[in-house]
């Protein structure tokens, strides 16, 4: 594949030392001396299923005045739970407080508990999509300096301009699992992270054929033909699970037991482009592979595997 960018890696924070604030400072510290690019966190205010968490604005402010380099991320902010015109002031704010080390992600929001606890209509999903797409629009509008007038169908502005007005404008993540969302994220986002399918449930879909080769294929060039149509370029990303081992087919039968798909699919686990198994040399030789092979050059890992994972990170952020 050509053009390829070099890897950079991300941590998810969402261990309980995360729900503490000095906890998230120190594990920001870490993730900084280990070399990873970005610290990013959730958006729910439910425990499960990833436990308690800090507020993502508020909790990243603290840490950009804590750390000089780690890059902030949001991963990914549901779109239903900001006007676009307040968050793109929030965003603008954290990105000054960081000094541009702000990355905003943002998606259509998909858990129907958490909307149902907190009395939201969680409205069908085409509609939370429209609602994502229009703020979108905005957001790249107003945090790259515009003035805007929108009129749509859920947002209306007029002669509205974002301050602080940030000396460049952040880099919109969008995370993404139907063909529609990531046309979305070819045509708006800077980089797509791609997911399984949400589920109108208000679930992830946990198919084992939404993690299969091929469809991660599929899913990857609907992002590239999007963002080629408007003449544009995005990252590809992905929150990948890490098992570490000598044997990488032995590991692989415990990731697929771990999972529920059974000691058969352990030759499914290591084709899986979100799996990566074994030892941490292999993992990166994994990795250069599925570059080539599909262009994803950002990867996400939980903080619970951020120091098991760093070797890798060592060999290969920036080739």
């Amino acid at each position: 594949m050509s053009d390829m960018k070099p890897f950079r890696f991300g941590v998810v924070a969402e261990s309980g030392e995360a729900a503490e604030t000095q906890g998230l400072i120190a594990l920001a510290g870490r993730a900084e001396e280990l070399g990873y690019a970005t610290l990013t966190l959730r958006d729910h205010y439910v425990t499960e299923p990833f436990g308690d968490q800090l507020a993502p604005m508020i909790a990243l402010t603290a840490v950009a005045c804590a750390t000089r380099t780690l890059r902030l991320g949001t991963l990914v902010l549901a779109n239903d739970y900001r006007h676009p015109v307040m968050l793109a002031k929030e965003a603008a704010t954290l990105d000054q407080v960081s000094g541009g080390r702000f990355e905003l992600g943002l998606g259509a929001g998909w858990l129907r508990d958490e909307y149902e606890q907190a009395g939201m209509a969680f409205d069908a999903a085409g509609m939370r999509v429209d609602r994502l797409e229009e703020a979108l629009a905005i957001l790249r509008g107003m945090l790259g300096g515009e003035k805007i007038t929108f009129s749509g169908e859920h947002y209306r502005l007029r002669d509205l301009e974002v301050f602080p007005r940030p000396r460049r404008r952040p880099p919109l993540l969008v995370g993404a699992g139907s063909r529609r969302m990531l046309g979305i994220a070819g045509r708006y986002a800077d980089v797509a992270g791609i997911l399984p399918r949400a589920l109108p449930n208000g679930t992830i879909s946990d198919e084992i054929s939404e993690r299969m080769p091929d469809t991660i294929a599929r899913k990857a060039r609907w992002v590239r033909e999007a963002a080629a149509a408007e003449g544009r370029d995005v990252e590809l990303s992905m929150i990948v699970s890490p098992a570490f081992g000598d044997d990488p087919r032995r590991t692989a039968a415990k990731v697929a037991v771990l999972r529920g798909w059974g000691t058969a699919s352990a030759e499914l686990v290591l084709d899986m482009p979100s799996q990566f198994v074994g030892p941490p040399e292999h993992i990166a030789e994994q990795m250069l592979e599925r570059r080539e092979r599909y262009g994803f050059s950002y990867y996400v890992v939980a903080d619970s595997d951020m120091d098991a994972f760093a070797p890798v990170v060592e060999l290969l952020a920036g080739r």
